[in-house]
């Protein structure tokens, strides 16, 4: 039994750092790098790429939203044309620096606002895909298990990640909680580990109502830009080393 855990890294934006990543990045299995429109820049991904590459990380690109003050949390109007060409050029800046440093990129994971519009909009997914696709088809589309994003990315195509979040609460449809709710992020470490441990074994995670929320899950997030990131992977790796599972990197080869 195994499980890719990722992390969103390089979130910091020219003076202003964000996150754990030089002690959070060894942790995980990949990384989804931050493109520049919600957080990040060039020298912030060239470092985190850097980082990537040399604790064995699989790379991927995290585009959102153009929306660097509210950190891409903030839904935005876009026409699917608009949204398309922004994947394109979003992937495209974090796809040159994984070539410069010697490595390809693996997969592509929408940010925030953008991810969450995805997993309920068909027509925002089809968008993402379509970018996704035509910057190569053998890039993996990464969506919250159950989603339209992974409909959308199938159908294009494309190798699909259904993602679990051990560190976010749900909501009983199976939607992230949102976070102006105080409850949206958990900071226990133990916590973490025992809900990402269940995800994987047994397909399951308690909702906030106490329900329990069924979730395909072939790669769990652990969140980088809150205090305690790199205890709640290493707690994370502990706990399903525990348990007998492995972490891998997602590939396209594996069933998704």
């Amino acid at each position: 039994m195994q499980i890719d855990l990722n992390a969103d890294v390089g979130e910091g934006f020219g003076a202003w750092s964000l996150g754990e990543d030089e002690s959070l990045i060894p942790l995980v299995s990949s990384v989804n790098v931050a493109c520049g429109f919600h957080a990040g820049d060039p020298r912030t991904i060239e470092r985190t790429v850097a980082l990537a590459v040399a604790a064995g990380a699989a790379v991927g690109a995290h585009p959102g939203y153009p929306d660097l003050a509210g950190f891409g949390r903030r839904a935005m109007s876009m026409s699917p044309e608009d949204l398309e060409a922004a994947i394109v050029y979003q992937v495209g800046a974090v796809a040159a620096f994984a070539r410069a440093a010697g490595t390809e990129l693996r997969h592509v994971k929408p940010h925030g606002a953008l991810y969450n519009r995805a997993a309920l909009d068909r027509e925002t997914a089809d968008a993402i895909a379509r970018a996704v696709r035509r910057f190569s088809p053998s890039l993996i589309l990464v969506g919250l298990a159950g989603s339209a994003l992974l409909d959308a990315g199938a159908d294009a195509g494309l190798a699909t990640a259904g993602e679990g979040f051990p560190d976010r609460a749900y909501e009983p449809d199976g939607t992230l909680r949102a976070r102006h709710h105080a409850d949206a992020l958990l900071a226990d470490a133990a916590r973490v580990g025992a809900r990402a441990v269940g995800m994987v074994r047994e397909g399951a995670v308690a909702a906030v109502d106490g329900s329990h929320v069924a979730i395909h899950a072939t790669t769990l997030c652990i969140h980088g830009d809150a205090p305690g990131a790199a205890d709640r992977a290493r707690a994370t790796r502990t706990a399903l080393a525990a348990a007998g599972i492995g972490v891998r990197a997602l590939s396209p080869a594996r069933d998704q």
